[in-house]
C-alpha cells in the first residue's frame, strides 16, 4: 500500500535483482507529497529526456539526426563490393561505371568548379536521380518481402494494363525508378526539398510499419510518399484529383484510402526536422559520390562569385547582430574577456 515495495523472488533468482532491491532500499522513493511547497512540482530534467549516444545510433534516422539513414547502410554492400572489384581487376570506378565521367573536372589555381545543389536549394535532377537510387538500394538489398495490401499493386494497380505474373519477383532498375518519380514531379511541378523529405517518409514509413519496399509496392509505397511530402512541404500543394490526371487510371478513392493508411502508419508523424533533412541531403550527395553519380559543375564566374560574397556578408552581419542582441540580454563568465569597462560618470 502506498509507497511500500513489495515483490516475489523466486529460489533461482537473479543476483541482478537482490542488487536492485538494495538500491531500492537505500534510495527510498519520493513521491509528490514529500515535495515541500517552497520547491514546487518536480519536474524532470532535460539530461533525463535526451537519448544517450548509444541509443541514438539505434533510433528511427528519420526522427534522430544521429542516427545512420537506412538506404546509406544498404548500399555499403554494393560500395565495397564495386571498390574490392576494381582493385582486383586493375580498373577504375569511373571506366567501370560511366565512360563519360573520365572527364571530371577539378578546381585548378585559375578556375573554381562549384555546382549549384545547396542543401537550401538542392539540384532537382541530380537529388531525384540520387532518391532513386537510395529506393533501388532498398529493394535490392531488403531483408525480407513484408508489405501490406493496400499497397500491393496487383490488389490496386496504377494502370488498367495488365500486372506481369512476375511483377513480385524481379526488381526494378534505377533508370525505371527515376522515370517514375521523374514523372510525377514534373507533371507536378515538385521542388527538389520534396524529393528529400518524399525519403524520409519513406523509411519513416518503413520502420515504423516494420515493412520492406519491394517489387510488388514500391510504385505505391512512392506515390504515398510523395503525395504526402507535396501537401506538407509546398505551400500550393497538389491534390488527390490531380495525381489521378497524371495517373489515369487511379481513382480519387483509392488515393485517399492510400493516404489515410500512410498516415496511420506514419502514426501522424509528419514532422521533419531540419537537422534531418540536413543529414538526409548529405547523406544523399556521399550515395552520389559512392556511386559517381557527380553534380553538375561549372566554372565559378564573377557575378555569382559577388553573389555568393553578398550573401555571406549578409549571414555575417546577421549573425553579428543576433550576438551583440545576446549579449545584451546577459553576460556570462566565458564573454566577459575583451570586454571593455565603460568609463565611470562622478557626479
Amino acid at each position: 500500500m502506498g509507497g511500500s515495495v513489495s515483490c516475489c523472488i523466486s529460489p533461482g533468482e537473479s543476483p541482478k535483482i537482490h542488487r536492485r532491491e538494495v538500491e531500492l532500499e537505500e534510495c527510498p522513493i519520493t513521491t509528490t507529497e514529500d515535495v515541500s511547497e517552497d520547491t514546487g512540482t518536480y519536474l524532470q530534467h532535460i539530461s533525463d529526456r535526451e537519448l544517450p549516444d548509444e541509443l541514438a545510433q539505434e533510433a528511427n534516422p528519420s526522427d534522430h539526426p544521429r542516427a545512420s539513414t537506412l538506404f546509406l547502410n544498404k548500399s555499403q554492400t554494393d560500395v565495397r563490393e564495386k571498390r574490392k572489384s576494381n582493385y582486383l581487376n586493375h580498373v577504375s570506378v569511373q571506366s567501370e561505371m560511366s565512360p563519360g565521367l573520365l572527364s571530371k573536372k577539378y578546381s585548378s589555381c585559375s578556375t573554381i568548379f562549384i555546382d549549384d545543389s545547396t542543401v537550401s536549394q538542392p539540384n532537382l535532377k541530380s537529388t531525384i536521380k540520387c532518391v532513386a537510387l537510395a529506393i533501388y538500394y532498398h529493394i535490392k538489398n531488403r531483408d525480407s518481402n513484408r508489405s501490406l495490401d493496400i499497397f500491393d499493386e496487383k490488389k490496386h494497380p496504377l494502370s488498367r494494363e495488365k500486372v506481369p505474373d512476375d511483377y513480385s519477383v524481379v526488381d526494378p532498375e534505377h533508370k525505371l525508378i527515376y522515370r517514375f518519380i521523374r514523372t510525377l514531379f514534373s507533371s507536378a511541378q515538385l521542388t527538389a526539398e520534396c524529393a528529400i523529405v518524399t525519403l524520409v517518409y519513406l523509411e519513416r514509413l518503413l520502420t515504423y510499419a516494420e515493412m520492406d519496399i519491394c517489387p510488388c509496392n514500391w510504385k505505391r509505397i512512392v506515390l504515398g510518399a510523395i503525395l504526402l511530402a507535396s501537401k506538407v512541404w509546398d505551400d500550393q500543394a497538389v491534390w488527390n484529383v490531380d495525381y489521378c490526371q497524371i495517373l489515369k487510371d487511379i481513382t480519387v478513392e483509392d488515393m485517399n484510402e492510400m493516404e489515410r493508411h500512410f498516415l496511420e502508419l506514419l502514426q501522424f508523424n509528419i514532422n521533419v526536422p531540419a537537422s534531418v533533412y540536413a543529414k538526409y541531403y548529405f547523406d544523399l550527395r556521399s550515395l552520389a559520390d559512392d556511386n559517381n553519380l557527380s553534380f553538375p559543375l561549372e566554372p565559378l564566374s564573377n557575378k555569382r562569385a559577388q553573389k555568393l560574397e553578398a550573401i555571406s556578408r549578409l549571414c555575417e552581419d546577421k549573425y553579428k547582430d543576433l550576438g551583440k542582441a545576446a549579449m545584451r540580454r546577459s553576460i556570462s563568465a566565458d564573454n566577459l574577456v575583451g570586454i571593455k569597462n565603460s568609463q565611470a560618470v562622478l557626479s
